[in-house]
């Protein structure tokens, strides 16, 4: 080959070369991308929801709400923040639900009192959710019926609707088609080949997206540690079968008032043997109300009887199903074991089944009701009466092996769930690099290529106490646990408005602190205290307030801590005579 014809060839080589660096660059330049933004439902049990976004276009995923811990005295419930939904108002295209658990729709009424968006959900799903938007006078939402196997387009996002099993009918999980590729979000779910209502989980479905490519799977991640199949809901109703001919007396059934399918059983057992059923708890009969009237609870006639028509039966008549399953303390369950149930007493001869396993972090209170109602001589069964709605492992694997994702995101549980989640996931070969556990708040940026988690967004829970929403905070809360595990005193003092001198006081108030009675010598020493305090001013008159306050807890607070260890929450009252009090 000639020198000529080298250097050509070379020349034509590196021109090929780079022609391919080039369309690659070009490549890289339109490649599409995805964010997924989890606002709630990781590193809890609770309050599941989570953001797509894509372009201009935000879909949401669920608007659930959580419980509140020991730690949070006061507050009914806890909703994500929206405060970047606010930001994106524009941008927001529709709510997707994949079931009518509280932990998915439970935020759903106080979200739509501010943001006019369509909401999507499956029968049951929007059932629910208009007894709650009902029971907040919403009249503005905006609910648009889907069945398993419906699309629907919101901007530039396809969403598709999958049959699955749940502990409750009609859940989904959902496909969404974006110009970056396809994400699957599995929703709450369980494989279940012998449902109680609906068909089973389209697995088909499942291996068909699997085949084409899918860029995301975002998979249930609650029973992750669980080795094996998680049960058919079916075997629970076995249990019932055996065990209410053999139980005399009345039968108290306490289950999650959303667990329709749970509720059936009881009510076939029930017929069964020829018992009445009540249905005990607020929540429980509007879940019920609106499962009867949307064919997905059956009832032979005559069987539910209403709380007010008990006393004309026997209690070998009788089943109750009642909410409180997790102790709840304003629960109907929790009302009954402490005695304060104005309709039915717990007593002798009664039968009380936990048909549910504790919530995480619900254990001291649900063994706190056991107890109660076996001092009141109730005989309480807590064990083989529930199975659980959340796949276990060999379940999940199914699901991963189906879909076979580019990048897998566990979601739906506690930061250990998670973890036991993408470990099952690494064992099966998928890519370690390609696995990401996210955090609430977290802001992850996917394309065919590449995942890259950008600065994450403020997600700090809302609570909700009464009708307040969002105005109690983390400085409330510490001032309510203060309350509740030291008291508080209260340090009254009269002040001359012209003179500066002391009129009256110092006097000493306790509440939940000491018996003042009998803590009189404290209560001196305390009044000395603050006399001393205060003597080191030469006028009180026209003081900074602020300052002598402070001065007082202070000096206060070292006494208290030093004579008997603890530290209530103290609050100095000054009133100037002729003026309004220095609060």
């Amino acid at each position: 080959m000639s020198n000529y014809t080298r250097n050509k060839t070379r020349k034509s080589v590196a021109l090929a070369a780079s022609g391919v660096r080039s369309a690659a660059t070009s490549t890289a330049k339109e490649r599409k991308s995805v964010k997924i933004i989890p606002l709630g439902g990781l590193d809890q049990i609770g309050m599941n929801m989570t953001l797509i976004e894509c372009g201009e276009d935000i879909i949401i995923i669920d608007c659930g709400q959580a419980f509140p811990d020991d730690n949070m005295p006061g507050i009914d419930s806890i909703i994500p923040n929206f405060g970047y939904l606010r930001e994106n108002y524009s941008k927001i295209r529709g709510i997707v639900l994949t079931h009518g658990h509280e932990d998915h729709i439970g935020a759903l009424p106080y979200f739509l009192r501010e943001f006019r968006v369509p909401v999507y959900g499956t029968r049951l799903t929007l059932g629910l959710v208009r007894s709650k938007i009902e029971e907040f006078a919403i009249k503005t939402a905006n609910l648009h019926l889907v069945q398993p196997g419906d699309s629907v387009e919101l901007g530039s996002i396809k969403v598709e609707f999958i049959r699955t099993n749940h502990s409750i009918g009609d859940a989904v999980a959902l496909a969404i088609t974006t110009a970056a590729g396809v994400i699957i979000h599995t929703g709450d779910f369980k494989v279940d080949f012998t449902p109680i209502h609906g068909g089973v989980i389209d697995l088909q479905r499942f291996a068909e997206l699997g085949h084409k490519k899918v860029l995301a799977l975002l998979s249930d991640s609650t029973n992750a540690e669980r080795p094996g199949y998680t049960m058919s809901e079916r075997t629970v109703g076995k249990v019932f079968t055996e065990m209410f001919p053999q139980t005399q007396g009345r039968i108290l059934v306490a289950t999650f008032a959303s667990n329709v399918d749970r509720v059936q059983q009881i009510i076939n057992a029930a017929a069964m043997v020829g018992r009445k059923v009540v249905c005990v708890g607020r929540s429980m009969v509007n879940v019920i109300n609106t499962a009867l009237e949307l064919d997905y609870l059956e009832a032979p006639d005559g069987v539910l009887i209403d709380i007010s028509e008990m006393k004309h039966y026997d209690d070998d008549e009788l089943v109750i199903i009642t909410t409180g399953s997790q102790g709840e303390p304003m629960a109907a369950l929790s009302r009954m074991a402490s005695g304060e149930h104005k309709a039915i007493e717990i007593k002798e001869g009664d039968t009380v089944i936990f048909s549910s396993r504790p919530v995480p972090g619900n254990e001291k209170t649900v063994t706190k009701v056991i107890n109660d109602l076996m001092v009141r001589g109730a005989k309480v069964t807590y064990q083989d009466a529930h199975v659980s709605g959340h796949a276990s492992q060999e379940e999940l694997k199914l699901i991963y092996s189906l879909v076979k994702p580019k990048y897998f995101i566990p979601v739906h549980g506690e930061f250990k769930h998670l973890k036991a989640h993408a470990d099952l996931v690494k064992s099966m070969g998928h890519d370690d690099r390609n696995t990401i556990i996210l955090k609430n708040g977290s802001v992850l940026k996917l394309d065919s290529y590449s995942a890259t988690q950008l600065d994450s967004i403020d997600v700090e829970p809302v609570l909700v106490d009464g009708l307040g929403v969002g105005d109690v905070g983390n400085v409330v809360l510490r001032d309510r646990k203060i309350l509740s595990e030291d008291g508080l005193m209260i340090v009254a003092i009269g002040i001359d408005h012209q003179t500066g001198k002391i009129v009256s006081g110092p006097e000493i108030v306790s509440r939940g602190f000491v018996y003042v009675k009998e803590s009189e010598v404290l209560i001196d020493g305390c009044r000395r205290v603050v006399s001393r305090v205060l003597s080191e001013y030469d006028s009180l008159s026209q003081m900074d307030w602020a300052s002598v306050k402070s001065a007082i807890r202070e000096a206060l607070r070292d006494y208290l801590w030093q004579e008997i260890k603890r530290s209530p929450m103290i609050l100095p009252v000054i009133l100037e005579v002729g003026q309004q009090t220095g609060f």
